[in-house]
């Protein structure tokens, strides 16, 4: 047995069964992270709220996938970056965003690229992100609000990613399609002449 289950309504604490119950009515199943998650039924409910009030942000839906996929990728999480690239291409991102983000790569519409790079240097650098280019990403035509919007969604997706981490989560039968590894992972193949 692994050291984290992927609960089901059944095997769940009690305190985390609404909330698996929502996310079932919600996508029509319960993803594994969520059945991770359940574990704590604390940690279920932080996670579950936290992504339902970044949904409710002033960020549209492509770029609020945007901010999960680049957070995702700079964190390394193979688990959200194959559950993001399906969603993102649900809300109408382009197959050129959606590769872009999982090679980390520059998006070719300046402001999603404005937001990729915001959302990486607060990543990377925990937070001091210098002025120059907070003022890029306001330039860019985002507001001082969604400056904090963007951490909304970084808080959303460490809490995930690293749960994936700590606990090896599948990655779902819906989501396969998408799965992915970091470039820097990837091993190259050397044909031998």
């Amino acid at each position: 047995m692994t050291l984290f289950p992927t609960h089901t309504l059944q095997s769940a604490p009690e305190g985390s069964r609404e909330v698996l119950n929502a996310a079932r009515e919600r996508f029509g199943m319960i993803p594994n992270l969520l059945g991770i998650l359940a574990e704590s039924p604390t940690a279920l409910k932080v996670y579950f709220t936290v992504a339902n009030l970044f949904s409710e942000s002033s960020l549209s839906p492509v770029e609020q996938q945007v901010v999960l996929l680049a957070v995702s990728f700079e964190n390394r999480c193979e688990y959200c970056v194959a559950a993001h690239s399906m969603l993102a291409r649900h809300v109408g991102a382009g197959d050129d965003v959606v590769d872009a983000l999982r090679e980390g790569k520059e998006i070719h519409n300046p402001r999603l690229e404005a937001l990729r790079q915001f959302t990486r240097s607060v990543v990377q650098q925990r937070g001091w992100v210098a002025g120059p280019e907070v003022h890029r990403f306001v330039d860019a035509g985002f507001t001082r609000a969604q400056v904090f919007e963007v951490l909304v969604g970084v808080a959303q997706k460490t809490i995930s990613n690293y749960a994936n981490h700590l606990a090896g989560t599948p990655v779902d039968q819906a989501f396969q399609a998408h799965a992915w590894t970091h470039p820097d992972s990837r091993t190259v193949e050397t044909v031998v002449p």
